[in-house]
């Protein structure tokens, strides 16, 4: 996947910084490297799924 902007020459460095930020962001890229650096085993994925639904519930029965 490639990541493409578009700035003029002699624009402000961090102007720029802060464009390439904001596109990394948006494509998901970094979650898609990171979610593929190590194997988790489909049993663990449930067992994470299955701890995430049950804080949201907890989270929404105390609000």
């Amino acid at each position: 996947m490639t990541l493409i902007f578009k700035y003029k020459k002699g624009e402000d460095i961090e102007k720029v910084l802060k464009m390439y930020r904001q596109k990394m962001d948006k494509s998901d890229l970094i979650k898609e490297v990171k979610k593929h650096q190590e194997y988790i085993k489909p049993s663990q994925k449930r067992r994470n799924n299955f701890i995430k639904a049950r804080y949201k519930q907890f989270i929404q029965a105390n609000i």
